[in-house]
C-alpha cells in the first residue's frame, strides 16, 4: 500500500502562503481504504475565512491579475497547466489515497482532465469578446464583461481535483480571486494545486485554501459580505442551505451542482447490444465506487428484454475488482467515509424488505482492513415507488426498472425530484430523440453514458442544479458580470 508523500501540505493557503488555522486547530482526515489517520489539516474558523476572503479582495483591488492583458492572464495559466501536468503523478495519488479512488482513474482520467480543462480556459481568454449594440447616430453602447470580484468555491469530495478544475479555470481566466473551501474528507490536491498555480506567476492573494469543516468554514465563506459569487458543488440538501446564507448576507450569486438520479433508459430495439450496453452501464453505475452525481443508479429496461439485459448486467458486474485503490489492477476502491458504507448496506437491505432481489453483491468486503468496501451490486425487480428508485444512494449500487411503454419509460424517468443527467439506449433514433427531448435532465447521452466534455455546459434540472454551469463558454457567465456602456455621441 503506497502512503502520502512526507511533503504533502495540509496547512491553509492564504495570500501566497501556507499557514496554520486560527489557533492551531486541524481536523483528522481519514484513509478510506484503511479507516485510519492519514494527516491531520488546518481546520479553518471564520477569522481564517475572513482573512483568506480580505487577501482576495485585496489582490483584485490591486489589478496584478484582474486588470492585466488577457493574453498575459492566458500564459500564466498555459504554465499553470504545465506544471499540473508534470506533477501529476503526485497529483494522482493524493486523490487517490485521500479519496480512496482507483489510481488508475486518477492518472488516465483526472488529472489529464485538470489539465484540459485549465488550458481550455486560458485559451478561451482571448477568444471571448463583448457586444456592440445597435443604436442610433448619435449614441454607442458597449456591453463589455468584467471579472466579478472575489469567488467563493465549495468542493466536493468525489472528484477533488476535477470538479476543482472545472470551477478555477473559467474563474481566474475570467480575472477573478478566489477562495476554495475543498472537501474535509479529500482537501489534499487542492492544496497541492494552488501551491502550483502561485509557481506559475498566479499572484500572492488570487488563489487562496482554506480547508476546514462545511458547517465552519464553508458556512462562513456563504455568510461572507465581501463574497461576490458562491459555487457549490454537493449534496441538494446543503445546495439549499447556501441559498439562504445568500439571503441572510449580501445577495450573493449562488451556483449549485447538487444531487442526481440519473435514469438510464434501454429500450427493446438495442437488444442486440445488450452486452456492450451492459458493459457501458456497469461503468456508470459503479464508476467511482457509484459516488459521483450523474450515475446512472437506475436502469429502466423495457419488459421484454429486462431478463435478459440483467444476466448481461451480473456477468458485467464480475470485471469490476474491488481492492486498495493504489493498486493498478483495482477498478473499485473504498467508499468515502464509515457512514457512507453504513448507508449503502442499509439502502441495499431496505430494497430486499421492499421487495427487490439482490442479483449480485450487495456485501461489505475486507472488513480486517478497516476500510469501507462494498461489493458492485445490481438489485432486480425494483419498484419505482421505493427508496432505492428514488433516493441517491452515492455507492456502487444499482437498480433496475422494468417498464413497457416509451411513455412509461418517460413517467419513470421524470418521477424524480433530480434531473442532472440520463442516458438513452435505442437504434431507433426517431425514439432516442424523442424520449432524449421528453427527459428532464441537464445533460442527456444517447447509446453510451457521458456527461459531455469541457465544451459542453454541465448542470441540472430541478433540485439538481441552480444558478448556472460548470463547463463551456456558459461558465463564464457566473464569474463574469455585463456592464453597459452608454455613450452619447456630440
Amino acid at each position: 500500500m503506497k502512503i502520502l508523500p512526507d511533503n504533502v501540505r495540509s496547512q491553509a493557503f492564504i495570500d501566497g502562503k501556507f499557514v496554520d488555522a486560527e489557533g492551531g486547530a486541524e481536523f483528522e482526515d481519514l484513509n478510506p481504504a484503511t479507516g485510519k489517520l492519514l494527516v491531520e489539516v488546518a481546520a479553518c474558523s471564520a477569522s481564517d475565512v475572513d482573512a483568506a476572503v480580505k487577501a482576495a479582495r485585496a489582490a483584485f483591488n490591486a489589478g496584478a491579475w484582474s486588470r492585466i492583458e488577457p493574453r498575459e492572464r492566458k500564459r500564466v495559466l498555459l504554465k499553470f497547466a504545465e506544471l499540473v501536468e508534470a506533477n501529476g503523478q503526485e497529483i494522482a495519488l493524493l486523490d487517490s489515497i485521500d479519496a480512496g479512488k482507483p489510481i488508475v482513474d486518477c492518472e488516465n482520467l483526472d488529472v489529464p482532465d485538470v489539465v484540459s480543462n485549465i488550458r481550455w480556459y486560458a485559451e478561451a481568454i482571448d477568444k471571448v469578446f463583448g457586444k456592440i449594440s445597435p443604436t442610433g447616430e448619435g449614441n454607442l453602447g458597449l456591453i463589455v464583461r468584467e471579472p466579478v470580484g472575489v469567488v467563493g468555491m465549495v468542493l466536493p469530495w468525489n472528484f477533488p481535483a476535477g470538479t476543482l478544475s472545472w470551477k478555477i479555470a473559467p474563474a481566474l481566466a475570467a480575472g477573478n480571486s478566489i477562495v476554495v473551501k475543498p472537501a474535509e474528507l479529500a482537501p489534499l490536491s487542492t492544496l497541492r494545486i494552488a501551491e502550483l498555480a502561485f509557481d506559475a506567476g498566479i499572484p500572492a492573494g488570487v488563489f487562496n485554501v482554506v480547508p476546514g469543516l462545511g458547517h465552519v468554514a464553508g458556512k462562513a465563506l456563504g455568510l461572507h459580505p465581501d463574497v461576490d459569487v458562491i459555487s457549490f458543488t454537493g449534496s441538494t440538501e446543503i445546495g439549499r442551505q447556501f441559498l439562504r446564507y445568500s439571503a441572510d448576507s449580501n445577495l450573493k450569486k449562488v451556483v449549485l451542482e447538487c444531487g442526481g438520479k440519473s435514469p438510464q433508459i434501454v429500450m427493446a430495439d438495442a437488444a442486440q447490444n445488450l452486452d456492450r450496453i451492459a458493459e457501458n452501464l456497469a461503468n456508470a453505475a459503479f464508476w467511482n465506487m457509484g459516488q459521483n452525481c450523474t450515475c446512472g443508479s437506475r436502469i429502466l429496461v423495457q419488459s421484454s428484454i429486462k431478463q435478459d439485459f440483467v444476466d448481461s448486467l451480473v456477468k458485467a458486474s464480475k470485471n469490476w475488482v474491488v481492492g486498495e485503490p493504489t493498486d493498478h489492477t483495482t477498478k473499485l476502491g473504498p467508499l468515502i467515509e464509515a457512514s457512507a458504507l453504513t448507508r449503502v448496506l442499509g439502502a441495499i437491505e431496505q430494497a430486499r424488505k421492499d421487495g427487490a432481489t439482490i442479483a449480485s453483491g450487495g456485501k461489505q468486503l475486507f472488513q480486517e482492513t478497516g476500510g469501507w468496501f462494498v461489493e458492485p451490486t445490481v438489485v432486480d425487480n425494483v419498484h419505482p415507488d421505493t427508496a432505492l428508485a428514488r433516493d441517491e444512494i452515492f455507492g456502487p449500487v444499482v437498480a433496475v426498472l422494468p417498464f413497457d411503454t416509451e411513455e412509461d419509460a418517460i413517467r419513470i424517468a421524470n418521477a424524480s425530484a433530480y434531473g442532472l443527467a440520463a442516458t438513452v439506449f435505442s437504434t431507433d433514433i426517431n425514439v432516442a430523440i424523442r424520449v432524449a427531448r421528453a427527459v428532464q435532465a441537464g445533460t442527456v447521452a444517447v447509446n453510451g453514458y457521458g456527461e459531455g466534455d469541457i465544451t459542453t455546459p454541465f448542470g441540472g434540472y430541478k433540485t439538481s442544479g441552480f444558478g448556472g454551469y460548470d463547463k463551456g463558454l456558459e461558465a463564464f457567465d457566473q464569474y463574469t458580470q455585463l456592464k453597459t456602456i452608454w455613450l452619447t455621441l456630440g
